[in-house]
């Protein structure tokens, strides 16, 4: 293993901290572990908070700053944060309007965030959560009952956030965040894997010439591995299971182009185009286009397709002003 780290049990602290030095305007951590929440606290409106494993980078503590979230919790590399983590990240933040959660499906990740809101609630502090599956590749993993939630919980943290800025009660804010996981769905695909630190060796193998279809963001197993194919190929293959879940045809839609962490812009470029393509001729019409690193897997050579189906609702949230370290609007 080849990493720039000083020592594996100081990977996920001494990443939060330069982080937090890094962009000091945004993000304070907290003392009670790889917590970190906004520097300037938000007051009388609801407060967001999500997390998980690290080694998504930027997410989740990117994702903290005016108009997404309120608070990011980081566990170690895949491997949900603690209850008590959780729970003091709500209390750092919660107002009287109160706290939505969102929580990636993930068996560990909704068990601990469920434990902190129970703890939260015994202090008199409202919680609400929404659950995001936007993995339209398997239904039941290794880690899930039910569809993964990966890079589509962007647009979640986007818009709610945005709509809890508006000053929205707690409901209204939950139920703007189900409207989005309700109406976004995601695919991706693998041809090189990641390395976990604590492990010192990549999470699977693949042959020079083969691919994972359906990859997981912390390298779980997709629905097969065949043959590498083009970009337009390999794009086709995932916009196709994509748009079979959810009708988007005469939709504006938002598309997200994301990064596994190795993939280049050169390559999530010529993804982007046969997407546009494919999309226009199918008469769905792209409303907004975001390419880069969003949800990452450490340095996995992959990439992810997210559509997103808009309203006019929708659109003005998207639109909404957010200044945070990794997403800006």
């Amino acid at each position: 293993m080849k990493k720039f780290i000083n020592a594996v049990e100081q990977v996920e602290d001494q990443m939060i901290q330069g982080m937090v030095k890094a962009y000091p305007q945004y993000l304070r951590k907290l003392d009670c572990g790889n917590v970190v929440v906004r520097a300037d606290k938000k007051e009388g409106k609801v407060a967001l908070i999500s997390g998980g494993g690290s080694g998504h980078e930027p997410a989740h503590g990117g994702y903290v700053g005016e108009g997404m979230l309120d608070a990011a919790v980081a566990g170690a590399v895949f491997t949900s944060p603690t209850p008590d983590q959780v729970y003091e990240g709500i209390k750092a933040i919660a107002t009287d309007a109160g706290v939505l959660m969102v929580i990636k499906n993930y068996t560990g990740d909704v068990m601990n965030f469920e434990m902190a809101a129970d703890m939260a609630r015994d202090e008199g502090i409202k919680v609400a959560q929404v659950v995001v599956n936007d993995d339209v590749a398997v239904k039941d993993s290794l880690y899930t009952v039910g569809r993964r939630g990966v890079a589509g919980t962007v647009f979640v943290h986007k818009i709610a956030g945005a709509m809890a800025e508006t000053g929205a009660d707690l409901d209204a804010v939950q139920a703007v965040a189900q409207k989005v996981i309700d109406n976004v769905r995601t695919m991706g695909a693998a041809i090189e894997p990641c390395t976990v630190p604590a492990a010192g060796k990549p999470g699977f193998e693949l042959g020079e010439d083969e691919m994972e279809v359906g990859i997981g963001i912390h390298g779980e197993p997709g629905t097969h591995r065949e043959k590498i194919k083009t970009a337009d190929e390999i794009t086709d293959l995932l916009l196709g299971q994509i748009l079979a879940d959810i009708d988007f045809v005469g939709s504006e839609v938002a598309v997200m182009i994301n990064s596994s962490g190795a993939t280049p812009l050169m390559e999530l470029f010529i993804i982007n185009n046969r997407v546009a393509d494919v999309l226009a001729e199918k008469g769905v019409k792209v409303y907004k286009t975001f390419v880069g690193e969003y949800m990452t897997s450490i340095e996995m050579a992959g990439f992810s397709i997210s559509l997103l189906k808009l309203d006019d609702q929708l659109k003005e949230l998207l639109d909404a002003k957010a200044d945070t370290p990794a997403f800006k609007a």
